[in-house]
């Protein structure tokens, strides 16, 4: 099930690369593919000022609604708003809560393909294109209705959720895992592996920081080595995927070399390990890679049954291809080593 709504392009700048383009690309990509034809879509419902504040405090939602109702502009170097955005956040954060009902309710899988993103907004400020925190918001919305208590999100945007992570760095009901590109060479500078969590959530915020060039091979390897075990050990009860295309290779935000066929990887992958889940979109800056990405990734959660072609692999296939040791950079092999000296004492990698 998708969850979308056009009012999205109702924040949009045309001078900014995150802009309505994006989401209009991927809606027509999956309509010419026929996509839509077997998957539905549904209207997000707006989230309510409640909602928010279980999140952001008080006087971020008021600066932001003062922001925009005095018509916008940027809110920092990169961050824009207009005078419609803070009724389209609510929107794009009514999104992801329309979206982990559906699944808590039945649906397999709900994608949230809405915008403004949500990742890199903390509880104080809007940054790094979003206003609110779209799955934390998410979150927080299950935990006050609904008996969860272990929560995981698994991030594949090319840059770290500093959002997510300081939303729950000390919380150890809602674990962070994050592969993005080394935050060394890319924003927002933070997302090391030694940034574990502190107090009770110390070993729940979980870093996979990618050397630039990283490929395909590079992430399936890493990702098997290590979600297996949190899986198993974490028990998470609701996956929430935070779903960025940014790692392609065409995308001009990144120096990751990932494709088509990691995106439908990780969609099968990730169904197989937990069954059910909630997407929200994220980040994804060159149209085409971001339609077709999405398109295979859509794929991957249907586990193939949509688009049975030699372009669309099915998971088994691409680990043939990909899931070789001899392929895997010496950064990678180093990355894993570093993550089990750092987890050793909360998982068994």
């Amino acid at each position: 099930m998708i969850i979308y709504s056009s009012d999205y392009n109702l924040h949009q700048d045309p001078n900014h690369i995150e802009n309505k383009d994006r989401t209009n690309s991927i809606m027509e990509n999956l309509s010419n593919q026929k996509i839509l034809d077997s998957v539905p879509i549904l209207n997000p419902e707006k989230a309510t000022t409640e909602d928010l504040l279980r999140v952001h405090s008080p006087s971020q939602l008021n600066y932001i609604q003062d922001f925009c109702a005095q018509g916008g502009g940027y809110l920092d170097f990169d961050t824009y708003a207009t005078s419609q955005s803070y009724d389209v956040a609510l929107l794009a954060a009514g999104g992801a809560i329309t979206a982990v009902k559906k699944v808590e309710n039945g649906e397999k899988w709900a994608y949230s393909v809405g915008r403004p993103p949500g990742h890199h907004a903390n509880r104080e400020k809007s940054m790094g294109f979003c206003l609110f925190n779209n799955t934390a918001i998410a979150v927080e919305y299950l935990r006050e209705l609904y008996p969860k208590k272990r929560f995981l999100i698994f991030d594949f945007d090319v840059h770290y959720g500093n959002g997510d992570a300081d939303i729950y760095y000390q919380d150890p009901q809602v674990m962070y895992i994050s592969i993005h590109q080394d935050p060394h060479t890319i924003f927002p500078g933070k997302g090391f592996i030694e940034e574990i969590g502190s107090g009770k959530g110390e070993g729940y915020n979980l870093n996979i920081p990618m050397s630039p060039g990283s490929d395909n091979s590079d992430y399936i390897w890493i990702l098997k080595q290590i979600l297996p075990t949190i899986f198993d050990e974490f028990r998470p009860e609701f996956l929430l995927v935070e779903s960025g295309f940014d790692g392609h290779s065409d995308d001009p935000l990144s120096q990751i070399n990932l494709d088509e066929d990691f995106f439908s990887w990780i969609g099968e992958y990730l169904m197989d390990l937990q069954g059910s889940m909630a997407v929200m979109l994220q980040g994804g800056y060159n149209l085409t890679a971001l339609a077709q990405s999405n398109t295979s990734f859509i794929n991957g959660l249907m586990q193939q049954k949509l688009l049975a072609t030699e372009k669309y692999k099915d998971r088994n296939k691409i680990e043939e291809n990909y899931l070789n040791r001899d392929k895997v950079s010496k950064n990678t092999l180093l990355t894993l080593k570093k993550i089990k000296d750092n987890f050793s004492p909360f998982f068994g990698l």
